[in-house]
């Protein structure tokens, strides 16, 4: 198990759970990212931050902040 924001580029992975509080959690799980459901990660900003991630069919930017709090199978 691993965080999103370790999941290599063009690696997809399986979200296991989502951590985190209120509406941080809350904000997570209404763009989609919610268990049982395959990401791949598409691309990273040349900083490192955010991450451009695909998932049930579109595409989505996270803040690695918000990248740890998912845990993700490969």
């Amino acid at each position: 198990m691993m965080t999103l924001d370790q999941l290599p580029i063009g690696k997809k992975g399986i979200i296991v759970a989502v951590n985190g509080e209120g509406a941080l959690r809350g904000r997570l799980l209404d763009m989609g990212l919610t268990p049982r459901t395959a990401i791949t990660v598409r691309k990273v900003a040349p900083m490192g931050d955010p991450i451009e991630v695909n998932l049930r069919g579109y595409e989505l930017t996270l803040r690695l902040e918000d990248a740890k709090e998912i845990v993700v199978e490969a």
